[in-house]
């Protein structure tokens, strides 16, 4: 059973891929559906940094509110270390070329981009972890807006380039890039989970006082869970970065971690496959599918009133309030959609069927 479970998600992930690379082929940048390629780019960015939020809001229980600032590292480390030497003096026009005049390749650039978030992490979590709840969230938030400012400090210019934007760095060439790093990096987020470093981050999340009694170091299991998150909010960065073909500081603000956290409670708090939906779902929204409200309709002679400019953030409140109140759990609650699930859900539908047709 396992292993045919296994062989039906290797074939739905090739047929999804081939989907994407048909749908990147067969649509051209001036068609009304181009929106759509931006929709499942910016979507597959956002998956990962949800569930990279997820394995520490849903999963340990930490109530962290830095995700944004940690991306924003991942966004700049990618960016300084790919920029092609031959450009760096166009970009750091300001300061000289910079201090660094080499590149690396996007693969390096992005691995590096989550190295250094978790180095970040690492060192701010030693104090910062000692705190719980509401404290934790302010500390983290903080830290995420003293490293926003820092980032534009003139005296870093020569590293960040002040409060100037990056670019000229290597970019996304095709859709399925973002999809194939996000892919692989939930995938290793899953099997921490599954893993028995995972079991730990659940029994804290439950009760932090039993779980110290079975043996549990709690500081030690936290200190992994906050370092693990923020390497794939860094590498998350670099894609968000590569999607953007620019970096600035200013754009890594406190209302992005609110969007990323909202995306976590839309799909469910301790839910992989929840944050996932709901991030497709919120970028389809926001950016996309009630943009026809932000513009003026006319039935007849008549000009529909409320339909303007803005329109749609309103709308779009509405929903995410309907949905909180009336979904508490979110979309998928703590479970997960799998193979298994659902030949259960069908085997089950079945069994209902023939017991209605023998009564």
């Amino acid at each position: 059973m396992k292993k045919r479970n296994i062989v039906i998600s290797v074939i739905l992930i090739a047929a999804l891929l081939c989907v994407l690379r048909i749908l990147e082929i067969s649509i051209s940048p001036q068609s009304k559906w181009a929106m759509l390629l931006t929709v499942l780019k910016k979507g597959s960015i956002y998956a990962l940094v949800a569930v990279s939020m997820n394995l520490l809001n849903g999963f340990t229980g930490l109530f962290s509110l830095g995700q944004a600032g940690f991306m924003m590292i991942g966004a700049y480390t990618y960016a300084i270390l790919t920029i092609p030497a031959d450009q760096r003096d166009m970009v750091y026009m300001y300061y000289n070329g910079g201090i660094i005049r080499f590149a690396v390749p996007a693969l390096v650039g992005i691995a590096a981009a989550g190295a250094v978030a978790a180095v970040f992490a690492y060192l701010i979590g030693l104090p910062v972890l000692r705190l719980k709840s509401d404290y934790l969230a302010i500390a983290t938030l903080g830290f995420a807006e003293i490293m926003r400012a820092l980032f534009q400090w003139d005296s870093l210019g020569p590293l960040t380039n002040g409060s100037n934007m990056l670019r000229n760095y290597p970019t996304i060439k095709t859709i399925l890039f973002p999809f194939a790093v996000s892919g692989v990096c939930i995938f290793l987020i899953v099997l921490l989970i599954n893993s028995t470093y995972g079991r730990a981050f659940k029994a804290i999340r439950d009760d932090e006082i039993a779980a110290e009694a079975m043996g549990i170091n709690l500081a030690r299991h936290k200190r992994i869970a906050f370092t693990v998150s923020s390497f794939f909010a860094g590498v998350s960065g670099a894609l968000l970065a590569m999607f953007q073909t620019n970096v600035q500081a200013k754009s890594f603000n406190s209302a992005m971690t609110y969007e990323i956290l909202l995306i976590v409670v839309i799909g469910g708090i301790g839910s992989v496959t929840g944050s996932v939906i709901s991030s497709f779902l919120f970028i389809a929204c926001s950016e996309w599918i009630l943009r026809f409200l932000d513009e003026t309709h006319k039935i007849g002679e008549m000009t529909l009133p409320l339909m303007r400019s803005g329109f749609r953030k309103v709308v779009f409140s509405v929903i995410i309030m309907v949905i909180v109140l009336f979904f508490r759990q979110g979309i998928m609650g703590d479970r997960e959609f799998s193979i298994s699930g659902i030949g259960r859900l069908f085997r089950g539908k079945k069994k209902a069927g023939e017991g209605r047709n023998d009564g």
